[in-house]
């Protein structure tokens, strides 16, 4: 099994204990240059929020997108806009990657921001 293998199969676990749950989720998806996040409803049919670094406001804050600063500004953003949605209550989904660094600044910064989880 390859890193990438590794990595989508932990990601499925955590997904269908998410589903499960029948909990909104946020999930998280980060590249070397960027980093994503969504939520997601229940149903996982519909994005009910979205941010990241390649939007155009986000990427007049930062320098790089591809840092952990850059994944606090996220955060941030994503906190905000699920509050004007009405969220408040959210399953992190990582993805499979591990929790420090980059996934860490964004979920410390949306529960900094009022997003629970």
């Amino acid at each position: 099994m390859t890193t990438i293998d590794n990595r989508l199969r932990r990601a499925r676990k955590t997904r269908a204990k998410i589903a499960k749950q029948n909990a909104t989720r946020l999930s998280v998806h980060r590249t070397n240059l960027h980093i994503y996040a969504q939520i997601i409803a229940e149903t996982g049919d519909k994005v009910l929020a979205s941010a990241s670094t390649a939007q155009a406001d986000v990427r007049k804050k930062i320098k790089n997108g591809g840092n952990v600063e850059a994944a606090a500004v996220v955060g941030k953003l994503i906190a905000e806009k699920a509050k004007k949605a009405g969220i408040t209550n959210v399953a992190f989904d990582r993805s499979g990657y591990k929790y420090h660094g980059r996934i860490k600044a964004l979920a410390d910064a949306a529960r900094e921001n009022g997003l629970s989880f």
